[in-house]
């Protein structure tokens, strides 16, 4: 396994760190800048020196390849020739060179680790490195392989047949984090092909593999957060999962092994994995068909592939009862109404209503589960169309991370054409990128949102939310002076 610890950038020993504390970049040639290496690797020249081929190299075979004519790396298991690349690095040729022929994955992270090597050196790939099939010491039956690498004897017969390599996993960890990284070795690996759920202390990833499933699922050793992010760097098959821990705790393993961990099964085998969803909206299309939006868990990361469906339960007079539903895209929506969210977080489904029916008769009866933003869509639109003496509509919007915004570019581009209206993000738990607002419903906040034009001025302020946090808006409004005519408040 990997263990990145907390380090800083660029590394001590860097020629790219100096004295005064900045970042020193080696004078380049001519024709040799960021810009002349993306259009060398745009060229269509062979970069690798094997003409497309992919291989997997050997440790001995890596240690040959150590010139500044002929230099492969190593990072985090794949290989690149960086012989083309040596003019082009703003650190120099020395600074590459001090991991030629060899696994630069260490020194990469203390020097360059936020860099995006993969697009940077796609055309330089080589292949991956070949793992020996050697076990570690502390062996034991939980766990088969070292480093998530399947046992070649359980996948190798079928994976051929079908045109696939045995995928495999590794994890690394921060002070914060924890990323699993699954390499699938298939180019045709997107976002579509990864399905992620943690519920409780159990985390469970599956991989879909062209009629396989690669499953990891374990008992993590220890807490994390519910939100995670998950990247597929398509060129390679790889998968980074980053896990954001409860406490800045060094973990010893990722977890304890549960049913099917590292396996390579039939996805027909798989079985039904539920997760509970909330019913955000429906609209009707037809007299007898509506649009049904479901939010899914903040825990899971689910984007139905075109053409695939998933399966709707409902409990209905004590008997569970099933039924396949295909998704639709969201863009059958209007331009206002149409979510930019990542997929992973919102599935909707057009189904026409049977009165006579049992299963349709009772999901139209489901209530909505309000995010506290749906009432403010139609007030929103009916004020900017239909109010003509309007001045200002001002809209503060709370939210947990940036992931969870809904309908933000939608009403960031509403911002931008008409000046009447402002949208102000708050986030309650947001990451260090972050750059506006964060907190919750306090005075500071309200007082800087809320400002009258003069003392004449009509106001209409509507307040959405969970009961708590509505009453308290409230009484934060009333301690403003406003008037109780001037706040009206709806039910999330």
């Amino acid at each position: 396994m990997l263990n990145v610890p907390s380090q800083s950038f660029p590394a001590p020993s860097s020629q790219q760190r100096v004295a005064s504390g900045g970042r020193s970049k080696v004078p380049l040639k001519q024709g040799r800048s960021l810009m002349d290496w993306i259009r060398l690797t745009k060229s269509g020249k062979d970069l690798t020196g094997l003409k497309g081929r992919l291989i997997e190299v050997t440790e001995e075979e890596l240690k040959k390849h150590n010139t500044k004519d002929d230099c492969w790396i190593c990072i985090r298991g794949f290989v690149y020739n960086v012989t083309p690349y040596m003019e082009y690095h703003p650190g120099g040729e020395d600074e590459l060179m001090r991991a030629a022929g060899s696994d630069g994955t260490d020194l990469f992270d203390q020097v360059h680790r936020w860099v995006n090597y993969e697009s940077m050196l796609k055309e330089c790939l080589v292949g991956r490195m070949a793992v020996k099939p050697a076990l570690p010491k502390d062996y034991h039956e939980e766990k088969k392989v070292l480093n998530g690498m399947l046992p070649k004897s359980q996948v190798a017969d079928t994976l051929a047949k079908e045109g696939c390599s045995s995928p495999s996993y590794d994890w690394f960890q921060t002070d914060s984090s924890v990323t699993i990284v699954i390499y699938t070795k298939q180019k045709d690996i997107n976002l579509d092909s990864v399905i992620v759920d943690h519920q409780d202390d159990s985390f469970r990833a599956e991989i879909l593999i062209k009629d396989y499933s690669y499953i990891i699922h374990v008992e993590l050793s220890h807490e994390i957060e519910e939100d995670f992010s998950v990247r597929v760097v398509e060129n390679v098959g790889k998968i980074e999962i980053v896990l954001k821990k409860k406490e800045n705790a060094s973990w010893k393993r990722l977890g304890h092994p549960l049913e099917n961990h590292n396996s390579l099964i039939p996805r027909k085998d798989t079985g039904l994995y539920y997760r509970k969803c909330r019913l955000i909206s429906k609209e009707g299309v037809t007299h007898d068909t509506k649009l049904f939006c479901l939010m899914l868990p903040p825990s899971t990361h689910l984007q139905v592939p075109v053409g695939q469906h998933v399966y709707l339960k409902l409990t209905i007079t004590g008997t569970e009862i099933v039924k396949p539903y295909t998704p639709v895209s969201d863009s059958l929506l209007s331009e206002f109404k149409e979510p930019v969210l990542l997929n992973n977080k919102y599935i909707y489904f057009l189904i026409k209503i049977y009165p006579a029916g049992l299963f349709t008769p009772e999901l139209d009866q489901l209530q909505i589960a309000g995010t506290g933003f749906t009432p403010m869509v139609k007030i929103l639109n009916y004020a900017l169309t239909n109010i003509p003496s309007l001045r200002k509509v001002k809209l503060m919007f709370f939210n947990k991370t940036e992931d969870d915004i809904i309908w933000r570019s939608q009403l960031e581009k509403l911002a931008f054409k008409d000046k009447r209206f402002d949208v102000e993000f708050v986030l309650s738990a947001p990451t260090s990128e972050w750059n506006g607002k964060w907190g919750h419903i306090s005075p500071a906040l309200l007082s800087e949102f809320l400002k009258r034009s003069s003392d004449k001025s009509k106001v209409l302020i509507c307040i959405c939310g969970p009961t708590p946090f509505t009453e308290q808006g409230i009484r934060l409004l009333r301690d403003r002076n406003f008037s109780k005519e001037e706040i009206h408040s709806f039910t999330a």
